[in-house]
């Protein structure tokens, strides 16, 4: 039986070891028929660094008697092009690249040194003792690439350069160093973009790929914009994994180790929490894709075990926007306030509008437009349609809704500290037992304490997002905020994580309704009993919906409707129980 791929990067051990391999190399004459310089970015976890050493393998001269062996059994082994096995492959990686703010160019030099020289005695049969001497014994990353240049082109050696993480060194200065230190890297001089400049001319074909393009314009002068294929809806499915992959993988280990769940089954439970990435506006409700690893984690677990993991999110994948967390505190002041604000409306409502930008330069990468892009490419927002013109950016998944809830739940925490042991013993009382209430007049209080201080909360879609940020920390249970049920959108569902918890039976509609503070008295009053009145029929309508009974057979669902007068919880009550 083929063994998980889960964090095996290397592509010759993945097919030479026997692990499972999801065949991408009919992509190959697809990248080909592009211009030879060209640029892909993707989010973390979507499977860029096994591709690239694929690529690598793939074009490798010296690797020619190896063809067979590695690629035998997949697409392109049946389908070589002429550039097979044709280049000297010169390949970086440069977030292995890094160092203190006092050696960052020394450790730059060093890294991109070692390479270099790995790739003069790689292929040394190609070049004079003196050049093989030359380049051994030069010091200078810059000279030896020069030195490799001018004999390769003599000779009319065929150089492809492949980059993975090309932004990750440059990302990393800039969230811990700032953009002053930034700029100086990749503008006028500076030895980032200098060692860059060397590219061109240098080599017939060049493959970079990263995850944001905030580098590109500071790195890239001189090069045709339009290798950028990110956005190519052929190119939309290279990287990550398509349903019908994720299939045949679920079938090849259910026929090996007789797991009891069917193949339908495992994937509804999988694509909520994994699916749904869509990088190319023409893809749109055509075509979207999987995390990798977040597929490998869930595979990997049902194959060890027999069952899905209680935990859908991947603790490694829990870490992965910290360095949005880093950007977002980039500088204080007015724009960072404007960037959390940008988290807050896409955590409350699930989507943004954005002038997706294709590149810009670090200086500008505070600027809203440009914030909202990185999004998307940090894989926290995917496209989701279009509005009169513009791309409408929707959270892709709930693994990522998680991320957003999770950030604005410490966030939240920060002002009001809430024992947040005693409100998880809250929440699985809720969903064993059916008692909603102290969890829920726990959060009203955690609202009201936290609104005291901070004067944008109030009004409901805010107390929509506070909700959504606690109760998303509720892990015996799915939160789907906005779900079409019978032609209207409940503000809450809650229900039970099954495979997880077999012992939660209640699930939850919820209602929130939010009367201004400034309504007093009889006013207030009756503004109140009106949103009540409203929030009893929609619930009343919800409730009757085929899909949703259907969803929730053996459960009891609850009705709760709540209140806000100002930043005080009204009304907290339930107005319905049934057993499904």
């Amino acid at each position: 039986m083929k063994k998980i791929p889960y964090g095996i990067f290397d592509f010759q051990t993945l097919i030479l070891d026997n692990y499972y391999y999801v065949d991408k190399t009919n992509y190959i004459p697809l990248i080909e028929e592009r211009p030879n310089y060209l640029f892909l970015l993707r989010p973390r976890r979507f499977g860029k660094s096994v591709f690239i050493n694929m690529m690598a393998a793939y074009y490798d001269v010296s690797m020619k008697d190896q063809f067979k062996t590695l690629f035998g059994n997949l697409w392109i082994g049946s389908h070589p092009t002429k550039c097979a096995n044709a280049y000297q492959v010169l390949r970086f990686d440069f977030s292995r690249a890094g160092g203190s703010i006092d050696n960052l160019e020394s450790k730059f030099n060093s890294y991109c040194c070692n390479v270099l020289n790995r790739f003069i005695n790689k292929y040394a049969s190609f070049y004079d003792e003196f050049t093989v001497k030359s380049v051994l014994e030069s010091t200078s990353a810059e000279d030896k690439l020069n030195i490799i240049h001018l004999y390769a082109e003599e000779k009319r050696y065929r150089l492809y350069l492949i980059i993975d993480e090309y932004d990750n060194f440059t990302n990393d200065v800039l969230s811990s160093q700032g953009k002053e230190v930034m700029t100086d890297l990749t503008h006028a001089d500076g030895f980032y973009r200098r060692f860059f400049k060397l590219f061109k001319g240098a080599f017939d074909r060049i493959f970079m790929i990263g995850i944001s393009p905030v580098t590109m314009d500071d790195i890239t002068s001189g090069y045709n914009i339009d290798w950028n294929v990110s956005p190519d809806p052929k190119f939309n499915a290279m990287l990550g994994f398509e349903e019908d992959e994720v299939r045949t993988m679920l079938e090849y280990y259910k026929e090996h180790c007789g797991f009891p769940q069917s193949v339908d089954r495992l994937i509804e439970m999988m694509k909520p929490w994994y699916d749904n990435y869509c990088f190319a506006e023409e893809c749109y409700g055509r075509q979207t894709v999987y995390n990798c690893d977040m597929v490998l984690y869930f595979v990997g677990h049902l194959q060890q075990f027999g069952a899905a993991p209680k935990e859908m999110v991947d603790k490694n994948v829990r870490t992965d926007y910290s360095k949005l967390k880093a950007l977002i505190s980039l500088d204080k002041g007015i724009q960072q306030n404007e960037r959390i604000s940008v988290i807050e409306e896409v955590a409350t409502k699930g989507s943004v509008n954005v002038w997706l930008q294709r590149s810009f330069p670090a200086m500008e990468l505070t600027e809203m437009d440009n914030f909202r892009s990185l999004l998307f490419y940090y894989g926290m927002l995917t496209i989701g349609g279009e509005d009169h013109g513009i791309t409408k950016m929707v959270i892709p998944n709930e693994c990522v809704r998680m991320q957003y809830w999770s950030f604005l739940f410490k966030m939240y925490q920060k002002i009001y500290d809430v024992n947040f042991d005693m409100l998880r013993d809250e929440f699985l009382a809720m969903i064993i037992k059916g008692n909603w209430r102290p969890a829920l007049e726990k959060i009203g209080e955690a609202y009201y304490a936290t609104s005291s201080v901070r004067d944008a909360i109030e009004g409901e879609h805010n107390v929509q997002g506070f909700f959504k940020a606690y109760l998303g920390q509720c892990n015996y249970s799915l939160l789907c905020p906005e779900m079409e049920l019978n032609y209207g959108y409940s503000d809450f569902l809650m229900y039970p994580w099954r495979h997880g918890y077999p012992d939660a039976k209640h699930a939850y509609i919820i209602e929130i309704k939010y009367v201004k503070k400034d309504n007093k008295g009889e006013k207030a009053d009756a503004q109140i009993e009106k949103a009540y009145k409203e929030a009893k029929t929609q619930i009343e309508n919800y409730s009757n919906s085929p899909r949703l009974r259907k969803a929730l057979l053996d459960c009891t669902l609850h009705g709760i409707i709540v209140i806000f007068h100002g930043p005080k919880m009204a009304v907290c009550k339930e107005v319905q129980s049934l057993k499904l």
